[in-house]
């Protein structure tokens, strides 16, 4: 399958943007999300300040393959990784006993959703980044989220830090994931399909 192309210059201004600490506006496997370094509080701190959104609600990360979910995760129940290859939808697992992120993007349960990304634009930025990215709707909390780049509120795009170029112009509706919350025991159960 043809991957559409991916501007260096491009990677390269979001990537300086996370580690600054600054805000990203970008395109995901879903729909446009707001990014930061998921291990910065002050960075977590400006998502939810520009979003307007309840500090008691979390937020959740990417990573770009499921390697990586043992730096962030203290018990992964092996069903996990059955779960990643089988679902053809983008899917956002929660799990418990987060660890290694900002304080402030784990539920108050300490749980954390994350999701193993298939999109150009983002597996090349955290292949690079080498660190979790927080990704949350492109929307003040409340209201729809945009799923599409020309619905995206200019108060986003105001206040974010760099706006990713890749995707812009592709109208096709982005969809959010699949969201299933999963035990340590395994057992697991769906809160969106």
């Amino acid at each position: 399958m043809n991957r559409p192309f991916v501007d260096k210059e491009d990677i390269n201004q979001a990537l300086e943007t996370l580690k600054n600490g600054g805000l990203i506006l970008y395109p995901t496997d879903t729909i446009w999300g707001i990014g930061c370094d998921a291990t910065n509080p002050d960075a977590v701190e400006k998502v939810f300040a520009l979003k307007g959104r309840d500090l008691s609600k979390s937020m959740l990360v990417l990573l770009h393959n499921e390697n990586q979910l043992a730096s962030y995760v203290r018990e992964i129940p092996e069903v996990a990784y059955e779960l990643i290859d089988t679902f053809d939808r983008p899917l956002t697992i929660i799990y418990s006993g987060a660890k290694n992120l900002a304080p402030n993007a784990i539920a108050q349960d300490g749980t954390i959703g994350i999701r193993i990304v298939d999109h150009p634009f983002c597996q090349q930025l955290l292949q690079r980044f080498k660190k979790p990215i927080i990704s949350t709707s492109a929307n003040i909390s409340g209201q729809p989220s945009a799923t599409t780049f020309d619905q995206i509120d200019d108060l986003i795009k105001e206040n974010v830090d760099y706006i990713v170029k890749f995707g812009q112009y592709d109208n096709t509706p982005g969809k959010p994931s699949i969201i299933m919350k999963l035990d340590p025991s395994g057992k697991f159960e769906f809160l969106r399909k």
